[in-house]
């Protein structure tokens, strides 16, 4: 096994990964910027090392301060975690011919399913389905553009193919506003993206998000673990996430989930990954494959008891699976609620010192932060500060386990989202199970909050 990894994240994911490498024996380095000296992972750490100044841009997306810390400490692979550099082919490719070990896929998968455009095509070749839309790039003949919207149908969503995070999407009702629909999305998309391409989907009307979690390592082996349904969100920001998805029945994720683990064989997939797809009237949709470990993964870890990360580890050093198929069994069912920084309501930013924290607990309770009391939540990340966890032998037993613990989570100094999930948990749409991508939105636009 590798005797030393470098983590080059920053909060709970990079808590999460170290606490997978100290269980396997692995010795850690931590890279941090200078806004997060006092992280409680880089106390943690064997080693840490600060690679520049509290902007991303200087330190966790510096790639030559990263190659050159992994150097310095003699680490032997490095482990992207999610977001920042983890879905860079770039990264992967110049991590690799530095001589180190990239703890996900290979360059050319990375790149493959980060185009959206390829990734749809070798999803089709794989037999996964897919959203009806074009067939690859948009033109830049205006007429084709429209001859494609009216085989689809409207409404139709334009996105960015090198896309993400919400960003470079549209959607357009009429035919009248197609066109510069189009236009400005390929503006969008250079700008965000350095991609100007652009696709079109026919848009659904009321999908949920349902997402299949894989595990392939470099033998030919793939096993799928599993559903989770992330349709609780908020300006394509997850929110909620649980699993197993509400309300489908098993036979419908077993047929996608073996389409998900044959695709992982047909393109040579190595590590852990997400195909995430738009279900409507029983059918699943691929919409993207997000080639990382995702923020969601404790639910899935709760309900089949497969420590993904550090699965991550032993495949990225050549080990095989170790699980068959038939070894997967999910039991239960598990709720993430995603605590952010932020104004529960209006959503603005609320960085700053944490005067007093207290983590929820008991039975079937697991608290994902790298949060403490005398902490300071920088402004310069993303908001999410802790990831509660709620798991039970049915999906009422963690409902009534999560209320519980967010009435006992403390954390003050700054505002949370907390008061947003307790009402949520006693949402009557939610306890039914089952609400569409549209739902969180509509019902904050209702009350008035917040414009949807």
């Amino acid at each position: 096994m590798f005797e030393k990894i470098l983590i080059a994240n920053r909060g709970e994911i990079a808590l999460r990964i170290q606490r997978a490498c100290r269980e396997l024996g692995i010795k850690t380095v931590v890279v941090h910027s200078e806004a997060d000296r006092d992280a409680k992972y880089v106390k943690l750490a064997d080693e840490s090392v600060c690679i520049g100044p509290a902007s991303s841009a200087l330190s966790y997306l510096n790639v030559p301060a990263i190659i050159s810390a992994a150097e310095v400490t003699d680490a032997q692979a490095i482990h992207p975690g999610y977001g920042f550099l983890s879905e860079n082919a770039d990264f992967a490719e110049r991590v690799e011919t530095s001589g180190f070990v990239f703890i996900g896929p290979k360059a050319e998968t990375i790149r493959l399913m980060g185009d959206k455009v390829s990734a749809k095509d070798a999803m089709k070749v794989a037999g996964v389905p897919c959203v009806p839309g074009s067939e690859g790039e948009l033109p830049d003949d205006p007429k084709e553009i429209v001859k494609i919207a009216r085989a689809v149908g409207y409404p139709v969503i334009i996105k960015a193919a090198g896309g993400g995070g919400g960003r470079g999407m549209r959607v357009v009702h009429t035919e009248a506003a197609l066109v510069n629909a189009v236009q400005m999305t390929k503006q969008e998309a250079g700008s965000f993206f350095g991609n100007p391409a652009v696709y079109m989907e026919k848009y659904l009307e009321n999908p949920r998000h349902v997402e299949i979690q894989v595990l392939a390592d470099q033998h030919g082996s793939a096993i799928y673990l599993g559903e989770r349904d992330c349709s609780m969100q908020r300006r394509h920001q997850k929110v909620i996430e649980e699993a197993p998805a509400p309300h489908i029945a098993p036979r419908l994720i077993n047929r996608i989930g073996e389409r998900c683990a044959e695709a992982c064989r047909k393109i040579g997939y190595r590590g852990a990954g997400t195909f995430e797809f738009l279900y409507e009237n029983n059918e699943f949709y691929f919409i993207e494959m997000n080639t990382r470990v995702q923020v969601e993964h404790p639910v899935t870890e709760m309900i089949t008891g497969v420590d993904i990360v550090q699965e991550q580890i032993r495949v990225a050093f050549g080990e095989k699976l170790r699980y068959k198929q038939k070894d997967i069994v999910c039991r239960g069912h598990a709720i993430e609620c995603r605590i952010n920084a932020e104004d529960p309501f209006t959503f603005v930013p609320s960085p700053g010192n944490i005067t007093f924290y207290h983590p929820p607990g008991g039975p079937g309770i697991r608290v994902d932060s790298h949060i403490y009391q005398g902490y300071k939540v920088p402004s310069h990340y993303d908001s999410m500060v802790a990831k509660v966890i709620s798991y039970g032998d049915t999906r009422e037993q963690a409902i009534r386990r999560m209320r519980i613990a967010l009435s006992e989570m403390s954390i003050q100094g700054i505002k949370t989202n907390i008061p947003l999930h307790q009402e949520l948990m006693q949402d009557a749409r939610f306890v039914e199970g089952g609400t569409s991508i549209h739902y969180l939105e509509q019902k904050l636009a209702d009350k008035g909050e917040v414009k949807a």
